[in-house]
């Protein structure tokens, strides 16, 4: 029987995370797709086969942490990993008081980005 890969679900609104995220998560052995807003990634049903949230702070429409409530007010049990230009500890101490697993400031480095994501999976699984 085939064992089925994590998937990490990119949601961020620039078009450059989108195309180099998902290659790289799949570097690490883990599946990936990217959504361009919040909205999207909710309409898409991909939520039940979420592993891990790898969520932008700030977006076009519905925000990084406003898509984090929402997932709390569903009980959604989906680890989210925050990544945000705003270089900002307070900000980054408040997501993680919500509940978000890690909050990674942008640019960050590929084994920062894996440890993050690696420990939310963790936190999930177990």
């Amino acid at each position: 029987m085939e064992s089925v890969r994590p998937l990490v679900s990119v949601v961020d609104d620039d078009v450059s995370v989108r195309e180099s995220l998902p290659a790289l998560i799949q570097s690490f052995g883990l599946d990936s797709i990217a959504f361009a807003s919040a909205e999207e990634f909710l309409a898409s049903g991909a939520l039940a086969t979420t592993s891990c949230l790898l969520l932008d702070v700030v977006m076009t429409g519905m925000s990084g942490p406003d898509l984090q409530c929402e997932l709390l007010r569903r009980n959604s049990p989906v680890p989210v990993v925050f990544i945000t230009a705003n270089h900002d500890e307070n900000l980054r101490s408040r997501l993680l008081a919500k509940g978000a697993s890690d909050c990674l400031f942008k640019p960050f480095f590929e084994d920062a980005l894996e440890k993050a994501v690696l420990r939310a999976l963790a936190e999930r699984s177990g």
